[in-house]
């Protein structure tokens, strides 16, 4: 991911998601992942104002948007921010999956392939599907 060139930054994206702790290097991520979040935001707006016949462009769009690291610094691959929009799912809404109730994310890929009309009953390493994201 590139940084905009008008952030004041003094390291490419990965090198700020190591930052030891270093406070000017974790405000320069937060400002880094709030550039990101903007632009999510301007796409996401863009697709509902747009009309597909009698639907939003958005409401015929599955985004799917996070990351592979829960902790970057860390390298700790468990609490993934995962951000689902769109495909006519059922929305506004948190889904927390702690320690005593995790899903592996593959079940979300595969809750993803069912709601596009693709008959599957796994993914990768899923163990079923979420049924609280169904439409």
């Amino acid at each position: 991911f590139k940084l905009h060139p008008d952030q004041n930054t003094t390291d490419g994206y990965h090198n700020l998601s190591h930052h030891g702790q270093s406070e000017s290097k974790v405000r320069q991520l937060v400002d880094a992942d709030h550039q990101q979040m903007m632009l999510l935001h301007k796409l996401f707006s863009q697709l509902a104002e747009l009309r597909e016949g009698e639907d939003r462009l958005l409401d015929r769009t599955m985004i799917l948007f996070g990351s592979n690291m829960g902790d970057a610094n860390t390298h700790d691959n468990t609490n993934l921010p995962i951000l689902l929009a769109g495909g006519g799912l059922k929305h506004g809404q948190h889904l927390a999956f702690r320690q005593d109730h995790n899903k592996p994310l593959c079940n979300l890929f595969v809750t993803m392939l069912q709601h596009l009309g693709v008959e599957a009953d796994s993914f990768g390493s899923s163990n079923g599907s979420l049924n609280d994201i169904g439409s």
